[in-house]
């Protein structure tokens, strides 16, 4: 059975750090962040990308913010779609250390964008169709 993870916390609270020093040998990374900037239909692209790893037998990484139960859903009903077991990774918010973080990015997030997500957050539950959902502290990735 493929496996869909999805990375669900503030920017910069070591999600991408997570999937590189956890996931990057054995899941297919999709993120909105790896598209252009000029990409339009953003969603829409990333569960084709979704599925079509999915449908090529591999399990995938979702590496987004995902603050919200309903920008999750979509990723969730896709991986389910596939039979996919959908785990979620997800760390609690704290936003001074989101915000000096993404300040020191040789790229860092617009601030409009980390307080726009602080501002949606809500915690993952496990009836959104979550098979696992496990809490990390934001302090153990540099």
């Amino acid at each position: 059975m493929a496996e869909v993870v999805l990375l669900i916390g503030l920017q910069a609270c070591g999600k991408t750090t997570f999937y590189r020093s956890a996931l990057v040998a054995t899941h297919v990374l999709v993120s909105k962040d790896a598209m252009p900037r000029s990409a339009r239909r953003r969603e829409a692209r990333l569960l084709r990308e979704l599925t079509a790893a999915l449908e090529a037998g591999r399990d995938v990484c979702v590496d987004n913010t995902q603050p919200s139960a309903a920008e999750r859903a979509g990723v969730i009903a896709a991986a389910r779609a596939a039979g996919a077991r959908v785990v979620g990774h997800w760390w609690r918010p704290d936003l001074p250390l989101s915000l000096s973080r993404n300040a020191a990015r040789a790229e860092p997030v617009p601030l409009v964008g980390v307080y726009a997500a602080s501002a949606r957050w809500e915690e993952p539950r496990l009836d959104e169709g979550f098979d696992e959902l496990v809490e990390h502290d934001d302090r153990e990735h540099p």
